[in-house]
């Protein structure tokens, strides 16, 4: 039971670890910035309603079961040939994160 305790403090501190990271890394940035990442297909979206920075942590934790449940409910999706047309023709800023090889993007309308 020790290896527990000391298993979920370890995750735990990685956890808070990347947060601090991928928080100082988020920034503003024009999407026709990202035109390589999304021809490549390693831009995803994500709503508004999720903290672009817990997204990030979950992807690098491995969290396939939240992630499923994010992308069953629709709050993140790859970004779509109409949504990138979308921004570019309207010289979109989006708030972006990478997580690597992934670049995370949410709109902040």
């Amino acid at each position: 039971m020790a290896e527990d305790v000391t298993s979920s403090g370890e995750h735990a501190d990685k956890a808070r670890q990347l947060r601090d990271h991928y928080h100082q890394q988020t920034a503003q940035i024009a999407w026709r910035e990202l035109q390589t990442f999304f021809a490549q297909g390693k831009v995803i979206q994500v709503v508004a309603e999720l903290d672009l920075v817990d997204v990030a942590v979950q992807l690098s934790l491995d969290n396939a079961d939240q992630f499923q449940r994010w992308i069953d409910g629709g709050d993140i999706a790859p970004v779509s040939d109409a949504q990138a047309g979308d921004w570019f023709k309207r010289d979109k800023t989006l708030w972006a994160v990478v997580a690597a090889p992934w670049v995370l993007v949410q709109d902040s309308c």
